[in-house]
């Protein structure tokens, strides 16, 4: 059962050339942060090209709940009219984060030293997912938290009436915990100070100082030393989202294992901390470019073109390299099970508490369709079967997972047989114009066997 509602079953089906252009949507990562950090600062933020997906809508209902004004002005163009620092008011209801792990933890950090109480929830992935991580290091502020066994949702956050600053070493490289202690620290007096020994994705960071906040980032014998000072008065912004490279991840990777394809990805934001992904695929001997180098809003973007690849070779990925390709691994393996060679991916624990147990998803699937898989609590390797030589023909469980259920459709699309997933529902929480954007460039998609 879907936490969407009636599972949706999906087929991807062996296809022609992949060609044309594919404007993925906003960055989900920089959709979430923008609606939240402009929901904290003093007057009206203006956004464009926001995710319009289900995750950053829970978002931005959330945020009305804690009182921001929040107005979808459509076309990706929406404003946040912000009550400051410290200025949420305690929600009416329970904050329903659907399948956001990021919207949840995010939040969290954000209310949790304002003296209000909050109850949230999830879908059926999401209230399986761990919320210690978080707020264990937000009990230091002096909020409290109740929840279901094991530190699970649902659960009810109690907000520090007089919150103290932290100093915080984050144990496994997340930038979801990082960002929500950062987001705490906003309204507690004093230095805040986050020590991450693996630096993780940076937009919060660089949006905080964006709004107007007082922090730093040194590196240091410790790690990555980032220190906030409390209770600024954030100033609003002017906000273009780039194009989310998670979401480019999909029809980049289609199009290098599908024979003749050459895609065009513009506009992709290229954050050394997200992009992992792209040197991975290169150094495999993929043919993929950056055109139209540039910065916009702070952020390095570049146009992507992908063509097809049919001589990669499976690689080591350099651990320290998985922070910042944390969610592409799952399609990562499907271009390495049409590589020649051993691909091994270590360093990737974090993998088994996502949206699903990605590594066991993947590993499952994989073998559904004729490829071998070997894995262990942090690493799993993939045997390349060359361009064309994955059997497919098999059906995959999606486990509630937007990026298993993308992934096995893009290795559909270059494998012998026709491969499906018992529910594609889930993809509409990071990516809702999947489907026409593949079909688009020439892929085969079905749900329920009826053309999509």
């Amino acid at each position: 059962m879907s936490g969407h509602g009636t599972p949706i079953p999906m087929t991807s089906h062996p296809c022609g050339p992949l060609t044309g252009t594919a404007e993925v949507p906003g960055d989900k990562s920089i959709s979430h942060r923008s609606l939240i950090l402009g929901a904290m600062a003093v007057g009206e933020t203006r956004i464009s090209g926001l995710l319009e997906g289900e995750d950053v809508l829970d978002t931005a209902k959330a945020m009305r709940a804690f009182g921001a004004e929040v107005t979808d002005h459509g076309g990706g163009e929406w404003s946040v009219h912000g009550v400051g620092v410290g200025g949420f008011a305690e929600p009416d209801q329970v904050i329903d984060c659907g399948n956001s792990g990021t919207g949840v933890r995010l939040i969290m950090g954000a209310m949790a030293t304002s003296p209000i109480t909050a109850t949230f929830t999830g879908d059926a992935s999401l209230n399986k997912r761990p919320m210690a991580r978080v707020t264990d290091p937000l009990a230091l502020f002096g909020t409290q938290s109740v929840g279901r066994n094991g530190g699970r949702l649902p659960m009810t956050i109690v907000g520090a009436a007089d919150p103290i600053p932290v100093r915080y070493e984050v144990p496994v490289p997340s930038a979801q915990v990082k960002s929500a202690v950062l987001l705490a620290g906003l309204n507690a007096p004093g230095k805040t100070v986050v020590i991450e020994k693996e630096a993780t994705r940076d937009h919060s960071e660089r949006m905080l100082a964006g709004f107007g906040a007082e922090i730093t980032v040194e590196d240091t014998d410790e790690g990555r030393v980032i220190t906030l000072t409390g209770r600024p008065e954030l100033k609003p912004q002017v906000i273009a989202v780039p194009r989310d490279p998670s979401s480019a991840a999909f029809p980049v990777c289609a199009a290098l294992i599908t024979p003749g394809s050459d895609v065009l990805v513009p506009g992709i934001g290229l954050n050394p901390t997200r992009a992992g992904l792209f040197t991975t695929l290169r150094e495999m001997g993929a043919d993929l470019t950056y055109e139209n180098e540039r910065e916009e809003g702070g952020e390095p973007v570049a146009d992507l073109r992908a063509k097809y690849s049919p001589n990669m070779k499976g690689i080591s990925v350099p651990p320290e390299r998985a922070a910042s390709m944390i969610d592409e691994y799952p399609v990562l393996s499907v271009v390495a099970a049409n590589a020649t060679g051993t691909m091994m991916m270590g360093g990737v624990k974090e993998l088994r508490v996502k949206e699903s147990d990605r590594i066991d998803a993947m590993a499952r699937g994989l073998r559904a369709n004729g490829v071998t898989v070997d894995e262990g609590d942090d690493w799993w390797s993939v045997e390349g079967l060359g361009i064309g030589g994955v059997p497919g023909g098999g059906i995959c469980e999606s486990f509630l997972d937007h990026r298993i259920a993308m992934s096995f459709m893009v290795m559909g699309m270059g494998a012998k047989k026709a491969v499906s997933v018992d529910d594609g529902g889930p993809i509409a929480t990071s990516f809702p114009i999947f489907e026409p954007l593949m079909t688009g460039l020439g892929a085969k998609l079905l749900r329920d066997n009826r053309p999509v």
